[in-house]
């Protein structure tokens, strides 16, 4: 075994120079220094759209640009409420309670101590047996003791200070992780709310429609009667009639649920606040977004990618902790009090002082050392990569969102003329049906055309409305 440890530390001179070496240099940090890494980030986003004159909006409150007040309250109070927000600053007040810790670590332990002991001896312990002969000997005895005493670790090798660095980094990724969960409630709460008026904008389409076809087969059944019409026709009127009522029931199921995922975000039982938004409102504004942040901004500004850089800081202050271990610990500790069976007042016979030096040092256990420095650095190395995937998947989402915004927009544009024109064709072809100069066949296939572009329609409306809202949460608006 002896053999053995002396070929350990031959392998080992220069770790064991240098820890010699930390003697001097104790206020030294061991462990490479952190920098953060550069980046590649794009100059710009590819399907951003031209900046404007005016000012960008501020990513802080971006629902108000939605001149929504409805929106805007369920975001204050989903911000107010949220469950999952509350947890978030929870899991902040624990790291920030372990880094405070870590920075009490290096201060001197202190502590005051006193104490009263009253013992009645037995006769046939063996004090008892050894004492109990002599003259005065009493088997009741009352011991005083109080003292004062601290302790301090010499941090040589900078492991304590490395650890508060790390500690100090989770923290602030903590409290990115923080921000990152204000955003993502705020966005989930604003999709929720276009889904729902989504939802109520086809309903009420549907109801319209259905009014319409009601009226038509009204008609085709006087002009049965009168015979101008065939059984025929008037099987095709109520089959249309049916078709439409049967679009109905999936869009209630959807405002039901999205109401339910809004009081759930707003931390609510379902259907505590569903009345406010039964009734249906006009169409939010759907800001144009400009976009006028840069790809590298989005380091400062998107809570994951701050959260990333943060943990890859810990990992490299975690490296330091772990090189530590090569170097010796020492420890100081005194200890000032007195201890006295006669009388609790101190006195100088009763003076009783303690001082200790302490050394630790994981001398022989060098192999363990280099398997946990090895590890640091494989944590370090995973965090650096999580960290370039975090600003990978940053453009990503914000190149997505752009392009969702942009094709939505299109499309939009696109349906309004296509409704336009789908309601002038579905009036000339019901004013000739009304005349006899065509058959009932074209007024239903008109109509048809009509509801599926409306109902488009308010789906390409819904769709912006989300995208914009994609957008602003890309971009890490919200905090």
């Amino acid at each position: 075994m002896a053999s053995q440890s002396v070929a350990l530390l031959s392998r080992r001179p220069g770790k064991l120079i240098a820890a010699a070496l930390s003697l001097a240099l104790a206020a030294c940090a061991v462990g490479p220094d952190y920098v953060k890494p550069g980046s590649d980030m794009p100059a710009a986003f590819q399907h951003a759209a031209p900046a404007t004159a005016s000012a960008p909006p501020a990513l802080e409150v971006w629902w108000s640009y939605f001149n929504d007040p409805v929106l805007t309250q369920i975001i204050e109070r989903v911000l107010a409420q949220n469950l999952d927000l509350a947890a978030s600053l929870a899991r902040v007040e624990q790291a920030r309670a372990v880094a405070r810790l870590s920075n009490a670590a290096l201060l001197p332990i202190g502590s005051v101590t006193a104490q009263v002991a009253k013992q009645h001896q037995s006769l046939q312990s063996e004090l008892g047996e050894l004492a109990s002969p002599h003259p005065g000997y009493q088997r009741n005895a009352t011991l005083y003791s109080a003292g004062v005493g601290a302790s301090w670790e010499a941090d040589l090798g900078g492991g304590l200070h490395r650890g508060l660095e790390a500690d100090t980094a989770e923290a602030q990724a903590a409290a990115a992780d923080h921000l990152g969960v204000r955003v993502t409630v705020a966005a989930e709460a604003a999709d929720a709310y276009f889904r729902v008026r989504g939802a109520q904008t086809r309903m009420m389409l549907a109801a319209a429609e259905l009014k319409a076809d009601n009226d038509l087969l009204e008609l085709v059944k006087l002009r049965l009667k009168e015979g101008m019409a065939t059984e025929r026709e008037q099987a095709q009127a109520e089959a249309r009639v049916a078709q439409v009522k049967a679009t109905i029931p999936p869009l209630r199921s959807e405002r039901a649920i999205q109401l339910n995922r809004l009081d759930v975000l707003m931390g609510a039982q379902p259907g505590t606040y569903a009345g406010e938004l039964i009734a249906a409102t006009i169409e939010a504004a759907i800001p144009p977004l400009a976009v006028a942040l840069k790809p590298e901004q989005l380091l400062r500004r998107r809570p994951d990618v701050i959260a990333a850089e943060r943990r890859l800081a810990a990992s490299n202050a975690r490296i330091g902790v772990a090189i530590a271990e090569y170097y010796p610990k020492f420890s100081l500790s005194a200890l000032l009090g007195f201890e006295s069976l006669s009388s609790a007042t101190p006195s100088a016979a009763s003076f009783q002082p303690l001082a200790l030096v302490g050394l630790r040092w994981r001398l022989f256990d060098f192999d363990r050392v280099d398997a946990e420095v090895a590890r640091a650095k494989g944590v370090n190395a995973e965090a650096l990569a999580h960290y370039r995937q975090a600003m990978l998947r940053a453009t990503e989402d914000v190149e997505n969102a752009l392009v969702m915004q942009t094709e939505l927009e299109a499309e939009r544009q696109e349906l309004l003329r296509e409704v336009a024109a789908d309601v002038r064709a579905r009036d000339s072809s019901e004013d000739a049906y009304k005349g006899g100069a065509t058959g009932l066949t074209e007024v239903l296939e008109q109509d048809r055309q009509l509801l599926a572009a409306r109902d488009q329609l308010a789906q390409a409306q819904t769709g912006s409305g989300r995208a914009v809202v994609a957008t602003f949460r890309a971009l890490g608006g919200g905090w």
